[in-house]
């Protein structure tokens, strides 16, 4: 194929009723190739001797007998129905060099096609050879190349009509077209490109062009010219369809900016925008609000992930919607979010504006037909783009996050410079944790346990303190958030576990009769690493088998069922028993705990502390004990009416400050003696 050039159709209609005037008996008397194509039936309706000879066909029926569908490529057959449809439209002849491949012969002939109305008024094409062509063989694949290309390759007169367009560009583009400008969705990617070439000569971009299939992204690459026909300025053009590509490469970037569960943005992309917002001249504040979902591991292991997936993207959609657009919501991972409000106009209104978003956010979820109640922690810091890291940002939102949450979580904290200081202090503490977990500074205090029917001193609960060397004693409350928080507490608490077993071997050894009574955290009890400690104590020469308790929390209850009633009784067997500690204050499925294998409910300080308004609270724990054999302990007893109340409504055992505090091993045993001799009366 080459250059073409459109010209006035002279339609030739053949009239059988008179012959002298036939053009197909005029075809076959002229001497050079012609031949009338039927484009529909991609076959030869006529053909004169010449033509058949350049087909090397014997006859003229031997050549129109041919089906040439069954190796037309895609490329020609899109080609012949544009000349199809221009023979019709536009009255337009073509002059191109062809490849023709008789019997598989190449033969490469310049051809001039117009149009041809057969008898049943179907329009077909008329073709006559102008000549052959000696074109070198890269000529002649360039031209056959240029033909079957996807690549679309225009040339534009600068005043406005198209010169040329190869079989890919006309079949793409929408047709017909006055200008280059009319390829373009967007008048100023035209604009771009037309300044660029007026400087440069030649420019490329990636721009939305109008095709017969909709708008499509093109890589686009423009070059000014002269056009080779008339000398005019002209402009070639070379596009190449990179649409999916563009998807592709957008979708990825979309992706490499959010959270795929929310669709917020995600970290590395908060960063990234408060790099650039730092760099801006910025005279308003900004705000960074971080909060989490509160309790959000119960919500998962109460409902179900996919619950707690649906908060989560609940949570997103409703902070966005109520945000303005140049707001940021992003999610750092977990149920940790970080929303970043921009241009503050009055940063004194931020409390009305942060209250506004998290009424918003924690309105009930609904989950299939679950009704989930949510509520959050927020942690907010107010800053000047220009005069704050990200880094710094994130720390103080962070710590107003972590003051929130040790107020009883449900609320929301503005950052000031005091909590700065208490965080520098907490700091320390973990550091000097590190080193006190690694050199073992931490000591058991124990607190007696008394049964009020003999009297007697039947266990002793053990309380971790933390020794430290240059600040003496330190009380628990002040180390075990932190290492709850961190992760020190599974190693803390196993640390416990040695102590408080040894100690038990050593009253059994001693003759005592006396169980010792040891904390799991929950953190602790769903490490992996508990029931191998647990194996390992227990295997110890001398271990007291029946005489260490375990006490968890009903938080340790929550999830699945059937696994953590396994992993009991996994506990029980290698002889250990088990205890509810803090009893009536968390979630307890009655129709679940029964499965448990449970020794002892120790009911809450806080009941206790209520009595007696709290008396029919505290007499269903003890039925409740009663009904599946486990002993009652009132822990938090230090009133003596408190003791007359539990005495005569037949709790079994209690523990508290009216007794004794927990005390150090070597006061230990004056507190035994001072104990069997305080005169204290059994139950009746």
């Amino acid at each position: 194929m080459g250059n073409a050039s459109i010209q006035p159709l002279k339609t030739v209609v053949p009239d059988p009723h008179e012959s002298g005037d036939d053009p197909i008996a005029l075809a076959r008397r002229l001497q050079v190739p012609i031949w009338i194509f039927d484009i529909d039936n991609s076959s030869i309706a006529y053909a004169n001797a010449p033509a058949c000879h350049l087909w090397q066909a014997e006859t003229e029926e031997e050549l129109t007998s041919r089906v040439m569908a069954s190796d037309m490529s895609a490329t020609v057959a899109k080609r012949l129905k544009q000349y199809q449809a221009d023979f019709i439209e536009s009255d337009a002849t073509f002059n191109e060099m062809w490849t023709l491949y008789p019997n598989g012969e190449p033969k490469s002939v310049m051809v001039v096609y117009s149009g041809f109305v057969l008898p049943d008024g179907r329009m077909a094409m008329q073709c006559e050879v102008l000549g052959g062509t000696e074109d070198e063989p890269e000529n002649l694949r360039s031209a056959e190349a240029l033909l079957h290309t996807d690549v679309m390759i225009t040339l534009f007169s600068k005043k406005g009509p198209t010169l040329y367009l190869n079989p890919a560009a006309r079949n793409a583009l929408v047709m017909p077209m006055k200008s280059f400008s009319d390829i373009f969705a967007f008048p100023a990617d035209y604009a771009d490109l037309m300044i660029e070439l007026s400087v440069t000569g030649e420019h490329r971009l990636v721009a939305e062009i109008l095709t017969v299939s909709g708008k499509r992204w093109f890589d686009l690459s423009a070059k000014s010219c002269l056009d080779a026909a008339t000398g005019e300025p002209a402009i070639l053009v070379t596009a190449i369809d990179v649409s999916e590509l563009k998807v592709a490469r957008d979708k990825a970037r979309y992706l490499a900016d959010r959270d795929q569960l929310t669709g917020c943005y995600n970290r590395a992309y908060l960063q990234n925008h408060l790099s650039v917002l730092s760099l801006r001249d910025i005279a308003d504040d900004a705000a960074i609000i971080f909060f989490d979902v509160d309790r959000f591991k119960t919500i998962n292991d109460r409902h179900g992930h996919e619950a707690g997936d649906t908060v989560l993207t609940q949570i997103a959609a409703r902070a966005r919607a109520v945000l303005r657009e140049e707001d940021v919501v992003s999610r750092l991972g977990g149920d940790e979010f970080v929303i970043l409000l921009e241009n503050l106009k009055h940063p004194d209104a931020i409390d009305a504006e942060v209250a506004r978003i998290k009424d918003a956010i924690t309105q009930p979820i609904f989950h299939d037909v679950t009704r989930i109640e949510v509520s959050v922690s927020m942690g907010v810091a107010v800053f000047n783009p220009g005069t704050t890291d990200f880094a710094e940002v994130m720390r103080q939102a962070d710590i107003a996050l972590y003051t929130s949450k040790q107020s009883g979580r449900d609320c929301w904290t503005l950052f000031n410079e005091a909590m700065g200081d208490a965080a520098q202090e907490r700091a320390v503490i973990e550091d000097e944790l590190i080193t006190a977990l690694e050199n073992q500074e931490f000591i058991l205090h124990y607190q007696p346990r008394r049964n009020l029917k003999t009297g007697q001193v039947v266990s002793v609960e053990g309380l971790v303190r933390w020794q430290h060397p240059q600040k003496g004693l330190i009380p628990p409350n002040t180390f075990i958030p932190i290492c709850e928080e961190t992760g020190m507490i599974e190693e803390l608490g196993r640390l416990v576990l040695e102590m408080g077993v040894a100690q038990a071997i050593a009253w059994q050894d001693s003759g005592r009769d006396i169980d010792v009574s040891l904390n799991v955290s929950p953190r602790q009890f769903n490490d992996d690493q508990l029931l191998t400690t647990l194996l390992d104590l227990s295997q110890t020469p001398g271990f007291p088998s029946g005489k260490v308790e375990l006490e968890i929390t009903e938080s340790v209850l929550i999830g699945d069922h059937e696994e953590i009633a396994e992993k009991l009784k996994t506990i029980t067997k290698m002889g250990y028993r088990v205890a509810i500690d803090d009893f009536g204050t968390g979630y307890s499925n009655l129709s679940y705990i029964s499965r448990f294998p449970l020794n002892c409910l120790k009911i809450d300080q806080s009941f206790v502390k209520q009595l007696p308004e709290s008396g029919p609270i505290i007499s269903l724990i003890l039925t409740l004990t009663r009904q599946f054999g486990a002993t009652a302990v009132a822990e938090g007893v230090e009133t003596e009416e408190q003791l007359e109340w539990l005495t005569a409504h037949d709790c079994e055992q209690v523990q508290g400050y009216l007794f004794s505090p927990p005390v150090s091993i070597d006061e230990f045993d004056d507190v035994m003696d001072r104990l069997r001799n305080d005169g204290f009366q059994p139950q009746a």
